[in-house]
Formats: C-alpha cells, structure tokens, sequence
C-alpha cells in the first residue's frame, strides 16, 4: 500500500517529462551523429539534410563524426543516449550487417532505435588505380587466377563499402583480402596510390577522383547506370548476375523516443528532401531521395538485417 504513492508520483513525473518533450521540443541544438570520416557518402547526406531541418526546426543541426568498427561506435553511442531527439544517428546500410559481423554489440540494431526515415539512395562505384585495370572482366580474370592475391578496401567492416564488395565478389567467384579502413576518403588515398587493387566507394565521394583522372571507374553497383557515368557499366551488365546493391542511408533515433518528436522530425526530414535545392544537390551526387514513413522504414531495417544476415553467411566473412 505505501508503494502505490511512490509510483504514483513517478507515473506523474514520466508524463509531465514526455509532455515537455513533445510539446516544447526542440528547446536546443539537435546533434546529427554520422559514424564515419567527413567526406564519406553517409556524412554527406547528413550534412545535406541537416542544413534545411535545422531551419524548419528552429534549432542549429550539429554534425559530429565519430568512425571506427563499420560504424558501431556511433551507433553504440546513439543508442545509449537519452531518447529525447537531440541525438540522433545518420546511418547507412552497413548498419543492418554489423549484427552479423559483430556479435557482441552492446545495442540491438533492430530494438535499440526508432527510424525517423530513410533519407537517400547513392550508387557505389567500382574504382581501382588507373594503372591498375581497364575492365571488370580484367580485374576479375586476374582475380581468379591468382586466388587470394587482390586486396580491396572498406570503410570499415561491415560497411555498405564492405557488404557491395563481398556481394560482387561472391558473384564473379573469386577470393581477395579484405582491407578495412576508417572512413571512404582513406581507402580511395590508397586505391588511387595502387597499394589497394578495387574498392567500391560511394559515387558521391569518389566522382571529383574520378573525372581528374586519379581513379579509374569500372562499373556501378546498381542496378541501372548512373547518369554521372553513363559510359561505365553496371556490375551486372558486366557479366555478373545479381551482384546489385543499394547503399541506403537513413536518420534513426534512440528507441523509445516520444512518437510526436519522431513525427516531427520525419516531417523535416522529408520536407527538406523535397526542397529544390536539395534535389539539386542528390542529382550531383548521383543520389535519389528515398523516404519512408517511420514504420515502412522500421520494417525495412528489420528485413535488410536478415538479408545481411544470409550475406555474411555466405560469404563466410568472420565476425569480430
């Protein structure tokens, strides 16, 4: 019997701290947690998204990048931060595979966050030194005939860098060791230097390289060619059947964070893809905007993690 006042009040606390959260939010600076070095394709979404919702929220969007293991580092810490919608995690698809690659997170990639939406879709592009190869075809050939000798670069095991090159690999049947690196501008350094033979990079990040000559473009990842590289192929039109992949990015929240600030933040998110100015800066990038409701997406990164989960599988790749 006496309990019941004690719980009583902390009841009223609860609702009283979830009624200011939903009605005098956002009171302070929103932080963007990005899980990877400037420059990568992840960031750049973040930032491009950021700018508009931090004027349609009336609060400035504080990127801050925090890489290391695939992204698990920050996504480690988003998920431990107070579900109050000032942290927030702008990630991207290799979040769904790090369950698989890391058995031990300290957060459940399904459980532990609330997706506000999915935010873009960018192509990977397959680079490799200039002097290196001139064709998928010749890559792969040499792939195969030197089993294990190629090396490729990520962004970090797991990443979406990662999981496009073992796709590829497992479907042009070759070996190559892989060389994971702590954000995309690194691994293109050193693809571009020949010490790393192919990496697949996201297109936004790897396009400047690119047209000055100092990587050479094999072919895209996606399933359709990308308008930034009509000439080059897809990885399927050069000869290798379902070795698609979509590197996705998204903006998810702590679990548990009050469905009206999701709502809101949603509703910023999409109305900031939707500007003109954003759609001009996606066409750059070679990106298209995908938004989800925050259900569709919830469902979607459900889905994407069992799939990922068959990937690692098949492709033998050993956790850590």
């Amino acid at each position: 019997m006496t309990k019941r006042p004690y719980f009583a009040s902390m009841a009223a606390l609860f609702v009283a701290v979830a009624a200011h959260a939903q009605t005098g939010w956002p009171d302070r600076p929103i932080r963007f947690l990005v899980p990877f070095t400037a420059g990568s394709g992840t960031d750049v979404v973040g930032r491009l998204v950021g700018e508009p919702m931090s004027k349609g929220l009336g609060q400035p969007v504080v990127i801050e990048n925090k890489p290391g293991a695939g992204g698990t580092l920050g996504a480690a810490q988003v998920a431990k931060s107070a579900p109050d919608g000032y942290t927030l995690l702008v990630h991207s698809a290799g979040h769904v595979a790090n369950a698989s690659i890391y058995p031990n997170l300290p957060y459940d990639t399904v459980k532990d966050f609330a997706c506000v939406t999915t935010l873009a879709s960018l192509p990977n592009v397959l680079i490799t030194s200039p002097t290196r190869f001139k064709t998928v075809k010749e890559l792969v050939d040499f792939a195969q005939a030197h089993p294990g000798q190629l090396n490729y670069a990520s962004a970090g095991s797991g990443s979406a860098t990662h999981m496009n090159a073992e796709i590829f690999r497992m479907s042009a049947k070759f070996d190559a060791q892989h060389v994971p690196y702590k954000g995309t501008p690194e691994a293109m350094t050193e693809t571009a230097a020949g010490r790393i033979d192919f990496f697949f990079a996201p297109l936004s990040s790897a396009l400047p390289l690119i047209k000055d000559g100092r990587l050479k473009a094999l072919a895209v990842g996606t399933a359709q060619r990308s308008p930034l590289l009509p000439d080059v192929p897809t990885t399927v039109e050069a000869g290798y059947p379902h070795s698609e992949y979509v590197f996705w990015v998204a903006l998810l929240a702590p679990a548990g964070t009050p469905r009206p600030v999701v709502d809101r933040l949603h509703a910023e998110a999409v109305k900031a893809l939707g500007q003109a100015e954003s759609k001009q800066k996606l066409t750059v990038l070679g990106a298209e905007a995908m938004p989800m409701s925050a259900a569709e997406c919830d469902a979607f990164i459900k889905s994407e993690a069992a799939r990922m989960a068959q990937v690692v599988k098949d492709a033998k790749i050993q956790t850590q």
